[in-house]
């Protein structure tokens, strides 16, 4: 590099380098500690979070962390049963995003896809066709769609008859600090039945929106979609 170079590249910091610098950091900082956003890569949360979603991640909806860090600065609430939750697996560090099932304390079992809590079985009723038709016809062959209801929290998941490994388990106590977290598609997710439990300090935040969506597919947008609130 000659000189002139280095002069026009000091001029530049001087100027403006340290300032984008600052920049930079700021909004670093405020994606790794306030809020985010992820785009979905499967359907492990179908038919509440489809693949090509961009969700909204509310990293302070229970505490507040040190940017880049896991390390708590301040907590003020838990998550709580039917929460969406963004967390780091346990099994391998991977960004995941599933729903709190098992609160620490509680026990959980499942028998042919029917969830039992503290021994009471949940209830589940039909879901309405307008949330299932948002899944491309293809994709809805051979599943079956319900609502489920986790402590007056209802919310759509599916089930397949194919799957008959994975509908059944448990009773398992879920241990103190710890949470048991469930794919609402059933039968097409890695969760806390292959991975265990969450530790608390694992949450990153609450997913509370859809951003965004296109079918990845077609390439095209999913307009109704468009800032959804997650249920």
């Amino acid at each position: 590099m000659d000189k002139k170079w280095k002069k026009r590249l000091l001029l530049f910091y001087r100027g403006w380098g340290f300032s984008l610098l600052i920049a930079i950091l700021i909004a670093t900082s405020f994606k790794s500690a306030i809020a985010d956003w992820n785009d979905i890569p499967s359907g492990s949360m179908k038919p509440t979070i489809l693949i090509g979603d961009r969700i909204f991640v509310n990293k302070l909806a229970y505490d507040l962390k040190l940017p880049y860090t896991t390390l708590h600065l301040a907590q003020w609430a838990d998550p709580v049963r039917g929460d969406i939750v963004v967390f780091f697996s346990p099994h391998d560090g991977k960004r995941m995003v599933k729903r709190v099932v098992g609160l620490p304390g509680d026990t959980i079992a499942m028998f042919k896809n029917r969830l039992f809590i503290n021994g009471v079985a949940i209830n589940y009723k039909p879901l309405k066709n307008e949330v299932v038709s948002q899944i491309s016809p293809a994709q809805r062959q051979n599943h079956f769609y319900f609502s489920e209801n986790l402590s007056g929290k209802k919310h759509p998941v599916m089930f397949e008859s194919s799957q008959p490994s994975l509908n059944s388990f448990g009773p398992v106590a879920v241990p103190k600090g710890n949470y048991f977290m469930l794919g609402d598609n059933r039968d097409n997710s890695a969760d806390s039945r292959f991975f265990g439990f969450v530790d608390r300090k694992l949450i990153v935040g609450r997913a509370s929106a859809v951003v965004i969506s296109r079918d990845k597919s077609f390439f095209h947008p999913r307009w109704k979609r468009f800032f959804q609130t997650l249920m």
